[in-house]
């Protein structure tokens, strides 16, 4: 991954003429996985803890499709009253030739 996008490769996707700038895309953030037994996951009910293949501190993983595009860190967004999350991105994919 780059820890920088391309310049030119920017300057090209946000030509104002290209269609595509206008579509929304959905961007999946990956926190961990949890593999319980058929059995756990049948017993589980309201205030169930289900832990993770991962820390709190540890990097999350941010998705389009199945195409891992970025890596980066939760934090709460500044001066948001309902601490809501964001993801500072610490790691960029080469997207230059496309998802």
């Amino acid at each position: 991954m780059n820890d920088n996008l391309d310049t030119d490769a920017l300057n090209e996707l946000s030509n104002q003429d290209n269609p595509f700038n206008q579509v929304p895309i959905e961007i999946t953030i990956s926190v961990g996985r949890a593999r319980p037994m058929v059995k756990e996951l049948l017993l589980l009910g309201p205030d169930a803890v289900l832990p993770l293949d991962r820390g709190v501190d540890d990097p999350v993983e941010l998705y389009v499709g199945d195409k891992l595009i970025a890596r980066g860190e939760l934090q709460e967004v500044e001066d948001d009253p309902n601490g809501q999350l964001a993801v500072r991105l610490t790691e960029i994919a080469d997207l230059q030739n496309g998802l």
